[in-house]
């Protein structure tokens, strides 16, 4: 059965189980927050997160632009170019916003606070200043801080760009354990305790201790993948990965082979060039 739903491109791979945070400021997905305010609180926020394979997460600005262009953001597909179903990966997560709080804009002397991934791509929350400068910009100068939660993978199936924000086609994607999932996700916990080791090592850092680590496997071979520095290729290959078994399988090779490079180089001065960042968005 398929299902119409919001996406949110990013240049990023959402995991179910995962925390996502957004700080939102174009008009295309500030019109989609303002809909899913409308919903019920007790009733789920949803909207599918899907990974650019070919674009940008951010419409281009309007300076330098005539003064007749559109606002930033104003165009559901900027970015994208004209098939927006050919720039995105069509193995997606479902997101649960959780919270959306509207924030005042910065012209109002109220600076925005910028929401980095807390989760997906690992890096700390800070403070982006293209987002207060669109802010400025735009329409209304109001944006949303989001709190999302992946759910759900799901298939896209075709993309909807007649309305305000893209809509997306979908069926939802059942999560098959497959065979000896149980004993490969034992082997991925010790190899991913290894790899954790051997990066702290690297970047000079300390372990923490004491740290508690999932048992099922399915939760297992979401925050491995999401926990392990990879670029958004691979990260994806391990989303649209056919059950559990095989996904957990690739996480062992892959925690082996970058454990050993990891072993093999004084230093990892660059390894966060390899994360893309949330959007601003």
């Amino acid at each position: 059965m398929t299902t119409a739903l919001p996406l949110f491109p990013l240049n990023s791979v959402l995991f179910p189980g995962l925390v996502l945070p957004l700080n939102i400021f174009e008009q295309r997905y500030r019109a989609l927050m303002r809909d899913l305010l409308e919903i019920p609180e007790d009733s789920p926020r949803r909207f599918g997160v899907v990974a650019i394979r070919d674009g940008r997460e951010v419409a281009q600005t309007s300076k330098g632009l005539p003064e007749s262009a559109p606002p930033p953001g104003a165009d559901p597909t900027a970015g994208f170019g004209p098939d927006p179903m050919a720039s995105f990966y069509t193995v997606g997560c479902v997101a649960d916003a959780s919270t959306i709080r509207e924030r005042a804009s910065a012209a109002g002397g109220v600076p925005p606070g910028a929401a980095a991934p807390g989760s997906s791509s690992g890096t700390e929350p800070g403070t982006d200043d293209a987002s207060v400068e669109e802010d400025e910009e735009a329409p209304g100068g109001s944006g949303y801080e989001v709190l999302a939660t992946g759910t759900t993978r799901f298939r896209l199936l075709s993309v909807d760009a007649s309305g305000p924000y893209l809509m997306g086609e979908i069926e939802e994607l059942p999560e098959e354990e497959g065979d000896g999932a149980g004993a490969l996700a034992s082997g991925v916990l010790r190899a991913f305790r290894s790899y954790q080791k051997r990066l702290a090592s690297a970047r000079e850092r300390t372990l923490a201790a004491g740290q508690e680590l999932p048992d099922d496997p399915s939760v297992v071979s979401y925050l491995v993948a999401a926990a392990t520095i990879l670029d958004t290729p691979t990260k994806q290959r391990l989303l649209q990965a056919p059950d559990t078994a095989t996904r957990l399988a690739d996480e062992l090779k892959l925690l082996r082979r970058e454990t050993a490079v990891i072993g093999k180089l004084p230093s990892l001065p660059a390894a966060e060039l390899t994360r893309d960042p949330t959007s601003p968005n």
